[in-house]
């Protein structure tokens, strides 16, 4: 025998059904294939609901069992639905070349601190260049915004401590069955996030929690001998004999070793920059559109039924997708009770995005509704890129009225091409509902978005019956889904193309979509640069 987990899936029971529920269920599929362990250890490994049949509504409960198992068949394991769990977190070891000085960790996003974080905790004392604020700046900033209007462009929704996805909802969603997903989410609990992260199919934090985390990172990352300049722009790299041995700030040089990249989705002057001092850079694909919202209890009805509002469910979150020939609609970073924020970080634009809090307590629940966009749509240079996303905000907030309020249209009118009535049932949350203006859809978004958005409508009615509904509201625009460029990097050593000692990382470089991928690309990188160098000081 040896001690393992493993991991019992398919364990559907209602969802008034407790814990200790699920337990037994494994306990008696284990027995009945002389499969149980000593000294067993159970807990919920993940929890999921099926909603598929409105009246009928179960939880559905992976469990692990750690122990010392005998020795289990492959066809008992199949029989069983359960398989030995083999995500552990690597552990780096020390590389030998010398730092000339400390890395550089530009961007204090998910991906940023979890790189500062793992090189703090081995000995690297990384210094973060943040261009924006503190938290606490940032929420002053943020609110300062709404009842002014005037826009601070380093310290925003998109710059400073946490990064863009701080002020979100805290989705921890990932597409990927990366080994490393549980480490990320196990940090996250260790610096204050609820534990049913560790185990919900669809984890999230909430915005007042994760500024928290945040906090707590970074006060880790400064007691490890690390260092967070706020207020600090990164600017460019200075080479000597093909090496980063300095980076250009907004408050001077700065001597470093080695450099990791975390920029962020919308660092536009940055992209720039770079591009001049021959960062290989390509243009990619992205997605644009709009945020839409409805009554969180009409979504509740759609997807649950009678059992809407039940304890034990939260709030109905979606994830619709709809292909059409050319190009593909879908829903993105759905916030059930949450709001639609102001996201620009550029004088002259309008970009929303979506918040909640931990509770999900809101009216409304609201989720990005966007289309593809293809390199040919725009002219398939970074340049075109950076510009195509730039002109949607421009154009929207020429639109609303040059003020940042947001542009808005019932989604009943979009769909006829007219514009005839304020919305009354589900009033708008951008800026408190005051700070929107009717304008159609087609006045800044191209029209291939819009027309492809009106087909997809349709068809994710017949998923979320109420989502055709007209008094839906449509808030505009939706830019930033993703970086639309990539820094070209070598696969294996992560490093820059043509670069010894520059590491692109996140999801402002190309290489994740979201705070759980972009914090795992940290992690990878922070372990490729410790397994080439040594630490500055012993860990």
């Amino acid at each position: 025998m040896s001690a393992s987990i493993l991991i019992l899936n398919n364990i559907k029971l209602p969802i008034n059904a407790s814990i200790q529920e699920a337990f037994s269920v494994s306990i008696k599929r284990l027995k009945k294939y002389s499969a149980y362990p000593a000294n067993p250890v159970f807990r919920i490994y993940r929890k999921s609901v099926d909603a598929r049949r409105r009246g009928n509504i179960f939880f559905v409960y992976s469990v692990a069992v750690e122990g010392e198992f005998p020795q289990i068949s492959k066809s008992a394991l199949a029989d069983m639905d359960a398989t030995f769990d083999s995500a552990v977190m690597p552990v780096p070891h020390h590389g030998s070349d010398e730092l000339s000085s400390r890395p550089i960790v530009v961007g204090s996003g998910p991906c940023g601190l979890f790189a500062a974080l793992l090189l703090a905790e081995r000995g690297y004392m990384p210094i973060i260049l943040e261009r924006g604020g503190s938290v606490r700046e940032r929420i002053s900033a943020i609110d300062d915004f709404r009842k002014t209007r005037k826009l601070n462009v380093n310290t925003n929704i998109q710059f400073g401590a946490g990064g863009a996805g701080t002020f979100s909802d805290g989705k921890l969603v990932t597409r990927t069955n990366d080994a490393l997903t549980s480490y990320v989410l196990k940090r996250f609990v260790e610096f204050g996030a609820p534990e049913d992260i560790l185990y919900q199919a669809k984890p999230h934090i909430g915005t007042d929690i994760l500024c928290v985390v945040v906090e707590k990172m970074i006060e880790r990352i400064t007691a490890l001998g690390g260092e967070i300049r706020y207020h600090t722009r990164f600017i460019g790299n200075k080479l000597t004999h093909g090496k980063i041995q300095k980076v250009s700030t907004s408050e001077g040089d700065i001597d470093t070793g080695a450099v990791i990249l975390a920029l962020g989705h919308s660092a536009r002057d940055t992209y720039c920059e770079l591009m001049t001092s021959g960062v290989c850079i390509e243009a990619k694909n992205f997605s644009v559109g709009m945020r839409i919202e409805h009554l969180c209890a009409d979504i509740d009805r759609a997807m649950y039924g009678d059992f809407a509002g039940h304890s034990a469910l939260g709030h109905g979150e979606y994830n619709l997708s709809y292909n059409t020939k050319q190009r593909g609609v879908y829903t993105f970073c759905m916030c059930p009770g949450g709001e639609v924020v102001t996201a620009t970080s550029e004088d002259g634009g309008v970009v929303v995005n979506g918040m909640s809090q931990r509770s999900r307590n809101g009216v409304n629940s609201n989720s990005a509704v966007v289309c593809s966009v293809f390199k040919e749509d725009y002219g398939a240079t970074p340049e075109a890129a950076i510009e195509f996303q730039r002109k949607i905000e421009r154009a929207a907030f020429s639109a609303a009225g040059e003020n940042y309020s947001a542009p808005i249209i019932l989604l009943s009118d979009f769909m006829e091409d007219k514009l005839t009535r304020e919305p009354s049932k589900i009033i708008p949350t951008y800026m408190g509902g005051e700070g929107v203006k009717i304008a159609s859809p087609y006045d800044y978004l191209p029209s291939f978005v819009c027309d492809s958005i009106k087909n997809a409508i349709p068809e994710f009615n017949k998923k979320i019956s109420c989502f055709a509904d007209g008094e839906a509201v449509l808030t505009g625009a939706e830019t930033r889904t993703s970086a639309p460029i990539r820094i070209i990097r070598d696969n294996t050593s992560r490093l820059a193309l043509g670069f010894d000692n520059l590491y692109p990382a996140g999801e402002g470089a190309g290489y994740a979509g979201g705070i759980s991928s972009a914090a795992i690309d940290g992690v990878k990188t922070a372990i490729a640069l410790i397994e080439r160098y040594k630490p500055l000081k012993n860990d």
